[in-house]
């Protein structure tokens, strides 16, 4: 079966893994932040600075939970890896470093990296869901991103929601300045995560 690998194991992330599980995938939602982290924003904006200054680690962390994943019965060995925020930098980093993935999903996620794509090597093709106002992650970083990408070969697509800021897809917060929902944005990203998904493994979550 097709299987996709959530990564941040917060209410947000939980809720979108049932959503995508809903679809009829196996679902593995990683918790990349460690015991005690979670729901202490002190605690997360450190361990995510430690985590982003040491991409090995930070890939290293979220092989564990691929590995996980794949080692259940219900896969087929075909995975994929969606991140949302963090997450989403930490699908690209992954994607960055090689692994061998159908594809993955950056959903508000930061682009920039300390260890840019080496040409040849990203083996999955790359998704990028991005608000056009997000203070935190600027048009600059977007700039500098698509040229890393061309630059690497890679199969990627990006789209710019306008009127989104960052952390889009987030409901109930955090509220915190230059994070807020939008609906709009939400339901198009997710629209477009079902088509990327069909190209991936030919599978449309519409016919059951």
């Amino acid at each position: 079966m097709d299987t996709v690998m959530a990564i941040r194991l917060d209410d947000h992330a939980k809720g979108r893994a049932r959503r995508l599980a809903e679809f009829g995938f196996v679902v593995f939602a990683c918790d990349m932040y460690g015991n005690g982290v979670a729901g202490n924003r002190e605690r997360v904006m450190a361990r995510i600075m430690e985590l982003r200054n040491d991409p090995a680690k930070l890939c290293q962390r979220a092989r564990a939970g691929i590995d996980a994943l794949a080692s259940q019965p219900q896969v087929d060995g075909r995975i994929a890896a969606v991140g949302y925020c963090f997450g989403g930098m930490t699908v690209l980093e992954l994607a960055r470093g090689g692994i061998d993935l159908a594809g993955v999903i950056s959903v508000h996620g930061s682009l920039g990296t300390s260890r840019p794509a080496q040409p040849g090597l990203v083996k999955a093709k790359i998704l990028v869901c991005h608000g056009a106002l997000d203070p935190h992650v600027p048009m600059t970083h977007v700039s500098a991103f698509v040229e890393e990408m061309n630059r690497a070969g890679a199969d990627w697509q990006l789209i710019v929601y306008g009127g989104a800021v960052h952390g889009f897809t987030h409901e109930a917060g955090p509220f915190v300045p230059g994070v807020a929902y939008h609906a709009q944005s939400d339901a198009r990203s997710a629209a477009a995560m079902q088509s990327f998904v069909v190209e991936l493994f030919g599978w449309n979550a519409n016919a059951g």
